[in-house]
């Protein structure tokens, strides 16, 4: 027998099979850049006595499982169907313990998510929070998820099951969420199986310590409340003369003015940031962003000719207030209990304050040598006019809810903030030394 590349026809019909899947490929719907799979997602947040669920469930693949034109009509849907959606929800999401009792679960918000994309056009999804409960004296770290929404009607569909917060291990929520397992139909037994969850002992001392470290992270990535506190500092070593930034004063000056400074912002953001996080204060977050904006061109404004000489301690407590605010957000969307709360506020205050030491550290040493030459008002000027820059621009992106070529800008030289820093102390150590170099000799 011949092989096959040597038949008669068999070139033609290679070619027609390969016409036939161009074809196929041509015409086959394109991934959606918004959901590339149409999968339901289920995010865990881990607590001492419950688990909070955030579930995600595509509107189209719900409609074929649940009977009802859930993605056709998504207008309204949740005043429609609301009731029928918890109770569907609640058949068919049934986590137990290892013994095999079942956990309490109920519903807790339902909303619909809508985005557009360029090749699918409209993808909506059922956004459903709930709160799973487990009988006294079961271990909420160790579990067996029962879920089989739409995918007991569509044997396609996935479930991805993940971790997005375990405060007692350490894991926040802003960080990519730690995927557990997924939940399919199993093809060959034709079964749905459910999943077991096992999650390593956390302790209050690991989760204290992520609180430290978001702390850090959250004010070094926080541009804007360093810019203010160190545009604030920029005149902290000078005199003031005749309404005008003078001559240096001398080192116990201005560190006595700097941990004035320092302090007094400390105090101003630790109130609200306990006030906030326990929900005692409550401000949208579009004003305090704008807010924190204004407090950078005050101190800009103060750098260039004494608004406030003398009450900067003053003004740093009272935007302090506001920066405080911000912050508490960070840690009002934890949605914490009560212990890991008050351990999460001690810990991420903690953060900023060691954070805040390092960069006035690495900062302060160099202002102070410089405010010693005759350089210093051109630093003082082109530090107070940047910030300016920045403060428009930000005010302007947090009215508008639009990012402009100056964030962008800024936001492309934050990771070059370091060089700019090593240039600070270069200047400071050259001016030093020229200066001293020139000073004149003392005649015998």
């Amino acid at each position: 027998m011949r092989p096959a590349h040597n038949v008669p026809g068999a070139s033609a019909f290679r070619r027609l099979l390969g016409t036939l899947c161009a074809l196929l490929l041509t015409f086959a719907p394109g991934p959606s850049l918004a959901h590339p799979m149409p999968n339901s997602v289920v995010l865990l947040n881990i607590h001492a006595h419950r688990i909070d669920a955030d579930v995600q469930i595509p509107l189209n693949e719900l409609q074929a499982a649940f009977g009802h034109a859930v993605n056709d009509s998504s207008v309204g849907l949740i005043a429609r169907l609301g009731p029928r959606l918890r109770t569907y929800l609640i058949q068919h999401i049934r986590p137990e313990s290892l013994n095999g009792h079942s956990w309490a679960v109920s519903v807790t918000a339902l909303s619909v998510q809508q985005t557009q994309n360029p090749i699918n056009g409209v993808y909506r999804e059922l956004i459903a929070q709930l709160r799973l409960v487990p009988p006294p004296g079961s271990d909420v770290r160790r579990l067996v998820l029962r879920y089989d929404a739409v995918l007991h009607q569509v044997v396609t569909h996935k479930i991805l099951v993940s971790v997005r917060q375990d405060w007692a291990r350490g894991q926040v929520a802003d960080e990519q969420p730690a995927q557990v397992g997924v939940i399919e139909l199993d093809i060959v037994n034709n079964r749905i199986d459910p999943l077991p969850i096992s999650l390593e002992t956390g302790s209050a001392w690991v989760g204290f310590q992520a609180m430290i470290w978001l702390g850090m992270r959250h004010i070094a990535e926080g541009t804007d409340h360093l810019l203010f506190l160190l545009v604030l500092l920029l005149p902290a070593p000078l005199l003031v003369n005749r309404r005008r930034w003078g001559r240096f004063g001398g080192v116990r000056y201005s560190l006595i003015r700097l941990l004035q400074i320092v302090t007094a912002f400390t105090l101003g953001h630790s109130v609200t940031l306990l006030a906030g996080s326990l929900g005692w204060v409550r401000l949208p977050a579009q004003p305090v962003e704008i807010l924190i904006a204004i407090s950078i061109l005050v101190s800009a404004f103060h750098a260039f000719r004494p608004l406030f000489p003398g009450r900067e301690a003053w003004v740093a407590a009272g935007f302090g207030l506001i920066h405080g605010l911000a912050f508490a957000g960070t840690l009002v969307n934890l949605r914490l209990d009560t212990g890991p709360m008050a351990l999460s506020i001690l810990g991420f205050n903690l953060g900023i304050e060691l954070m805040q030491v390092v960069v006035i550290a690495l900062t302060i040493p160099w202002l102070i040598l410089l405010s010693r030459t005759s350089v210093y008002p051109a630093v003082r000027q082109t530090g107070a006019f940047l910030a300016t820059v920045a403060a428009v621009a930000w005010v302007v992106e947090r009215i508008t809810n639009q990012p402009n070529f100056l964030t962008l800008l800024i936001e492309k030289g934050i990771p070059y903030a370091p060089y700019g820093l090593a240039l600070l102390a270069v200047v400071a150590l050259l001016f030093t030394f020229w200066k001293r170099v020139s000073a004149p000799v003392p005649l015998p």
